[in-house]
């Protein structure tokens, strides 16, 4: 995944507050006190050693868009109310914790330009810095109120359910194309979901408002990740800080990468031939692979499946009021279909 420096963030929230300068200083402030209190639950442990380890994510950055979704959820009710900065910290720790356990799962060697905590610190550390955060996840909740529990509990189920999914591969008479949604639901669309619900709730805003946040979240963490298989193919290095089709050299089975071995059309051969092969990530036949793939079909295909996703995130957005903060959600849903990095 790619990341967003502090300026980098800075430049999107203007972007997602444009016209509203008062909704702007507000993030802006309320994302410092977020950044400020992750860096101290991470550290709120007797041994430097732990320390470290746990607070490695943390400390090599992220877009902090859970936090910021957490953030502008809250603008639908009492938005200063305590327990909206607890909630944004609680929605990135729980990101976090996944992050750890998807670096093992993948045996990925760097997250965000750095050293991975399983490359750095071994498999075992790697995992248990992953359950650390989500124990931590868990007693933020307890301070937040019951609501707040059980949201973040059926999401942590969503969330490993999403992960079992993507070890086990899809289950008997299970399509490929429905293992990769459920798959994404879990891993990525149940933490978009819980970010704007527990904004919503700590808040206090009406519940209708909440479930039509968590309906936004859940499509927009869908058409999120399906960018991300996207950006993959289609980006360069330059822009998203890592080479392309790593995916792809790694076997991965991204939405393109599904979508074209599901293809007939009679010029998809060759690239159909090339993905099963597996071709090396950097060797010709993997350059020729992403060639082919970007002017195939099946890329199209993934574009149009995330602009679904994206039309279903804005229809949900048509029962909050028109407030700034749903301009803002609104113009999100324009960053995620037009991301370059």
């Amino acid at each position: 995944m790619n990341v967003l420096s502090a300026p980098e963030r800075g430049s999107l929230l203007s972007e997602l507050a444009a016209g509203d300068p008062a909704l702007r200083d507000r993030l802006t402030e309320r994302l410092r006190s977020v950044e400020r209190c992750l860096r101290e639950r991470t550290a709120r442990t007797a041994d430097p050693r732990v320390a470290e380890l746990v607070g490695h994510v943390v400390a090599t950055g992220g877009k902090r868009l859970r936090p910021l979704l957490v953030l502008l959820g809250a603008e639908f009710g009492e938005a200063g109310r305590e327990g909206v900065v607890d909630a944004a910290v609680l929605a990135e720790l729980v990101h976090a914790s996944s992050l750890y356990h998807d670096d093992v799962i993948d045996g990925a060697g760097t997250r965000h330009g750095a050293a991975s905590a399983n490359a750095r610190w071994g498999e075992r550390r790697a995992v248990f810095a992953g359950d650390w955060l989500l124990a931590q996840a868990s007693r933020t909740a307890c301070g937040l109120g019951l609501e707040a529990v059980r949201a973040n509990a059926a999401a942590a189920g969503r969330l490993v359910r999403g992960q079992s999914l993507e070890l086990l591969g899809p289950g008997p008479g299970v399509a490929p194309l429905d293992h990769y949604f459920q798959v994404i639901s879990g891993k990525s669309a149940s933490l978009f979901a819980l970010a704007l619900r527990l904004g919503a709730l700590q808040a206090g805003a009406p519940g209708e408002h909440a479930d039509a946040l968590a309906e936004y979240g859940e499509q927009l963490g869908l058409a999120f990740q399906i960018s991300d298989d996207l950006l993959d193919v289609g980006s360069t290095a330059r822009a998203t800080g890592k080479e392309p089709g790593m995916d792809v050299g790694a076997g991965v089975l991204s939405l393109p990468v599904l979508l074209a071995l599901a293809g007939d059309a009679p010029g998809d051969g060759e690239l159909r031939a090339l993905i099963a092969a597996g071709p090396a990530a950097g060797t010709p036949p993997h350059r020729r692979a992403l060639e082919l793939l970007r002017d195939s079909a099946a890329f199209a295909g993934a574009g149009a499946l995330r602009d679904e996703r994206l039309e279903l995130a804005r229809t949900a957005l048509a029962a909050l009021p028109g407030t700034p903060a749903r301009g803002a959600l609104e113009r999100l849903c324009d960053f995620v279909a037009h991301r370059v990095g």
